[in-house]
């Protein structure tokens, strides 16, 4: 098997299993770790996105074995490690919500203040304009509107639609990937 369709099936895999772990976690209201599958499943899309995007299929190859390798993925230079910061940034110009769904999953992911979420609500803590792009996004893609009243229990129930609508754009990713497409 070559390392490409290595890659491809185990970031197929680990959607596979988020997907059922977000409606077991769905169901039984976990809401914490519900937002944290969302994350990694924005991790593996954001990741595929990175290697499309890269024009040098000889880099892009090397990424792919180093990553079915377990090895740390390096700039083209190899003078510094690729940092989730750049392949969010990457992702952000293809996909302008990358950017805020994974820094408002990272909050769920690392403690802090959003892991009190049943007595404190984690909407309270974000600025207007992280509100507002959130909303943004919800709006567009699931139809749900969100102001400034909005709490975080009342769109519990789009999270599931949020998750298919990731692992959708992931799959497309793969796909690509698979037939050597570059992101324009």
């Amino acid at each position: 098997m070559t390392p490409l369709a290595l890659f491809c099936r185990q970031v197929r895999n680990r959607s596979a299993e988020n997907r059922t772990a977000l409606e077991l976690l769905h169901h039984h209201r976990l809401t914490g770790t519900v937002v944290s599958i969302l994350r990694l499943e924005l991790d593996s899309m954001v990741r595929c996105i990175f290697l499309g995007s890269i024009t040098n299929g000889k880099y892009r190859a090397q990424l792919i074995e180093d990553s079915v390798h377990g090895r740390q993925w390096r700039t083209e230079d190899g003078k510094r490690k690729v940092t989730d910061r750049d392949m969010v940034e990457i992702s952000n110009t293809f996909h302008g919500w990358t950017r805020n769904v994974y820094t408002f999953g990272c909050r769920f992911i690392h403690l802090s203040d959003f892991h009190d979420y049943a007595d404190r609500d984690p909407f309270d803590s974000l600025t207007q304009e992280e509100r507002q792009d959130i909303g943004a996004y919800l709006q567009h893609y699931h139809g749900l509107i969100v102001d400034a009243n909005t709490k975080m229990r009342e769109i519990l129930w789009v999270l599931p639609r949020v998750f298919e609508k990731i692992a959708a754009n992931l799959e497309c990713c793969i796909r690509d990937l698979e037939a050597g497409s570059q992101i324009t």
